[in-house]
């Protein structure tokens, strides 16, 4: 496959710094945009030497920089609850103002031009598990709707380019993922679960820890990302996840098996609209994109507390 000139914002994030990492491994010449506010400089620091990789310090709210590209992965958006509600008309800025500017370049250069959006479009879900069809059951006022309107209005509006200006468009919607570079102050579940194992301090389990997510390594996220931008004329919506549904106590209690941690639990309060049930239906993708989770979450969870052990060592 000829190598491309690739646009990823939000490229210093986990799931960007990992892409940008993918692509330059393809020999694709790589552009980063990141305005630095949750992405860290220090994960693109490997990459500065590389002659295919320019990265660019920019908000995508302001208008962008003209670039002559041929894909834009569009990452760009706080992804952790504690991170988008310490600023949440910036996080629905990013979504609607910064979507905006991302598909006014697509459009203007002809490039296609995906969009992470993600499962919280689903809400607390009242169908499961949940296919594309759903159309969720979000509380447009709460404390997490700056992310999750957010991202929903982006999915309208990258629809909506689709069919007015004919923009080429794919809408991937991404469950839970984890693996090495999350951030481990962001907040996320398995990383704070990780990090208090290995360090022996009791792990934080929000409720009664027996609501359910769908884990998937990052590997495994990366490779669907990758088919569905590289699948002509291919819009989605389509959901990329792990369908192995496990509670957040099972979590924790198989973190603290494979740690070999002395931690107890502790239990506290659920916050306000946290999802009870979470699990993709994956029959889109594996029929469009034949794509299927290949990392366990059993697996994953190993490498990805080896990454953490070698980070706080």
């Amino acid at each position: 496959m000829a190598a491309k000139t690739i646009l990823v914002t939000g490229g210093a994030g986990f799931i960007g710094t990992n892409l940008v990492k993918r692509l330059l491994a393809n020999d694709d010449y790589v552009i980063v945009i990141d305005n630095f506010i949750t992405g860290k400089k220090k994960n693109l620091v490997d990459f500065y030497h590389w002659k295919n990789f320019r990265v660019l310090e920019h908000d995508i709210v302001n208008k962008l920089p003209d670039l002559n590209v041929e894909q834009i992965y569009n990452l760009a958006c706080p992804a952790s609850p504690p991170q988008y509600q310490k600023n949440p008309v910036q996080t629905v800025k990013t979504n609607v103002l910064g979507v905006i500017n991302v598909l006014e370049l697509a459009k203007k250069t002809g490039a296609r031009v995906l969009q992470a959006s993600t499962s919280e479009i689903y809400g607390d879900p009242r169908e499961h598990p949940q296919s594309e069809s759903y159309w969720g059951n979000v509380n447009p006022i709460g404390r997490r709707s700056c992310y999750d309107e957010g991202k929903r209005c982006a999915e309208t509006l990258f629809f909506d380019y689709f069919r007015e200006y004919a923009v080429d468009v794919c809408l991937v919607r991404i469950f839970n993922t984890f693996g090495p570079l999350m951030d481990g102050n962001d907040g996320r579940v398995v990383t704070n679960l990780i990090i208090q194992a290995l360090q022996n301090k009791p792990l934080t389990i929000y409720g009664d820890g027996s609501q359910t997510r769908s884990f998937m390594y990052i590997d495994d996220l990366l490779a669907g990302l990758l088919l569905a931008m590289n699948k002509s004329g291919f819009s989605g919506p389509i959901n990329l996840g792990n369908p192995a549904e496990i509670s957040i106590l099972t979590l924790a209690q198989e973190i603290i098996k494979q740690t070999q941690a002395s931690s107890q639990i502790e239990f506290r309060p659920l916050p306000t609209d946290d999802p009870y049930r979470r699990q993709p239906d994956i029959a889109r993708a594996q029929a469009e994109l034949g794509w299927q989770p290949q990392v366990s979450w059993v697996d994953g969870l190993r490498k990805t507390i080896a990454y953490w052990q070698q980070i706080l060592a």
